[in-house]
């Protein structure tokens, strides 16, 4: 049984309960209460040996317990996630999660690839990692575990191997910021009950931004279901006439409902290119999340 009373004055786990179920659970590492997590991970039974691994232990501690079958929502933020992304995934996947509707599994970043610092003082970096990712073959399982999953938000590195749109047949809301896949790959193999994609890829650590070939991975056999596209947090390694010329091609454009792109500042010059594409978009509501204008008119309005 889990001293509830103990995870509560630790503080990393922020729990919601409805009608004396447990309905939400939102995990993020509190370092004010670190100098006592000892104490508290060696209760639980586990290994406290490592600092760096206290976080897994307390992300499992909740999620192997059968109190977590009937969570609805779940945000896992971690910190030491050399460690704790793995174990996350093999707990979460100890039951079928049958209302699980919502979730966020990640770590923050600033510049996608930068080393990410533990909670230790210690460095993680992430680019040692993109053969084999984070969670590894515990990915299996964690999507199989999953079938009631409508919103998912993935943020950062190399995590995941992929993301099984196979066995998630209810998701329709995808959020993905960075490259979360093993291999530096962005978009999963396919997901075809997703309604609305959302990207946020800016330049990573090294400058680099996103390859605008990244389009062509937008196929409408990969994302038959595909209405909303969001590539406002989006930036390209190319000049905004020809992202909209490349989107004008692309396969699921003619599907969409509602396109949002960064930004569209055009010379004086590039006016009539960009007329040709215009038609392309005539059927979908298009906005920009950022700048929008013709040097030195407006033409597309920033929303």
């Amino acid at each position: 049984m889990i001293d509830f009373e103990a995870l509560r004055a630790d503080g990393s786990w922020r729990l919601t309960w409805v009608d004396g179920r447990l309905d939400e659970a939102v995990f993020r590492a509190v370092p004010e209460t670190a100098d006592g997590r000892r104490a508290l991970v060696e209760a639980l039974g586990a290994d406290a040996s490592d600092p760096e691994r206290w976080e897994a232990a307390l992300v499992e501690a909740l999620l192997v317990d059968p109190v977590s079958v009937g969570l609805r929502r779940l945000e896992l933020h971690l910190t030491d996630f050399h460690h704790s992304a793995r174990r996350a995934a093999s707990a979460v996947a100890t039951y079928r999660r049958e209302q699980l509707s919502e979730l966020y599994f990640g770590h923050d970043f600033e510049f996608l690839y930068e080393n990410a610092q533990t909670s230790t003082g210690g460095w993680i970096d992430p680019e040692k990692h993109l053969a084999d990712g984070f969670v590894g073959e515990a990915g299996a399982g964690f999507w199989a575990a999953l079938p009631a999953l409508r919103e998912l938000t993935v943020e950062g590195a190399a995590l995941f191997d992929d993301i099984d749109g196979a066995v998630l047949g209810n998701l329709t809301d995808l959020r993905l910021r960075g490259a979360v896949l093993a291999g530096g790959e962005v978009l999963p193999g396919r997901a075809p009950s997703v309604v609305t994609l959302v990207l946020d890829l800016e330049s990573d650590v090294h400058g680099v931004a996103c390859p605008v070939e990244l389009l062509d991975e937008l196929d409408p056999a990969r994302f038959p279901g595909l209405r909303h596209l969001d590539l406002g947090r989006v930036e390209f390694d190319a000049g905004d006439v020809e992202i909209l010329a490349a989107l004008a091609g692309s396969a699921i454009v003619p599907r969409l409902e509602s396109l949002t792109i960064r930004q569209l500042v055009v010379a004086d010059h590039d006016v009539e290119a960009v007329g040709r594409s215009v038609d392309a978009f005539a059927h979908l509501r298009l906005s920009a999340a950022g700048a929008g204008a013709v040097e030195p008119d407006g033409v597309l309005p920033a929303t």
